[in-house]
């Protein structure tokens, strides 16, 4: 009888250790799936060379990026990628190399105007110019993010237009697609109530 006892007691405990050892296991594996891989300033994708890093949380900041005294922005929010973009692909340096997303976009200006701060044409959301590629989005405040958010214009069809982003957001894809279309007017229109417009090296 003791036999069986101490048999059971063995049996138990090798029992338990292995049920506990397979939940830890089963933690870990479910860990490692819901862990992010990236980490910050890792490569997630480019348009003309010109490379999108990741940021992780959408309020991370790592100091600022400048090349020659000239501001790019803060490491690396969306702003800081389409200057960049700008500067490496257009060779253009904005005269106010300052300020949030929304504020790229001057709501004070008419349709297909200079947007002086940025020297770049300025067309509103929707505009009687149709988008281009390279062409600078931007989007206005929200509720989540006050600051607003810009992304470049990377591919155009007939009724549908592909943006490429910088800190969308933690799990954000740094590509987005949106519907386009022509209203009665006659007006381009890009189906995104927070899109502004787009301003455009001439």
């Amino acid at each position: 009888m003791k036999k069986q006892i101490i048999l059971f007691v063995i049996v138990f405990i090798i029992g338990f250790g292995g049920a506990t050892f397979g939940i830890k296991k089963l933690k870990q594996i479910n860990n490692a799936k819901n862990t992010i891989s990236h980490q910050f300033g890792d490569v997630l994708d480019s348009l003309n060379h010109v490379k999108v890093y990741y940021n992780g949380a959408i309020s991370n900041v790592k100091g600022r990026n400048t090349i020659k005294g000239y501001n790019l922005g803060l490491k690396y929010q969306c702003v800081e990628f389409v200057k960049r973009y700008y500067y490496e692909y257009y060779h253009h340096k904005m005269p106010d190399s300052y300020g949030n997303a929304k504020s790229f976009f001057n709501k004070s200006l008419k349709d297909a105007s200079l947007n002086k701060a940025r020297n770049l044409m300025q067309y509103s959301n929707p505009s009687k110019s149709k988008p281009q590629v390279g062409d600078l989005l931007v989007f206005d405040g929200s509720f989540f993010n006050e600051y607003g958010h810009v992304a470049i214009l990377s591919a155009i069809s007939k009724n549908e237009i592909e943006i490429i982003q910088q800190n969308g957001g933690k799990n954000a894809a740094t590509r987005l697609k949106y519907p386009l279309l022509k209203t009665s007017e006659g007006l381009w229109l890009i189906k995104n109530k927070r899109l502004l417009g787009w301003l455009r090296k001439q």
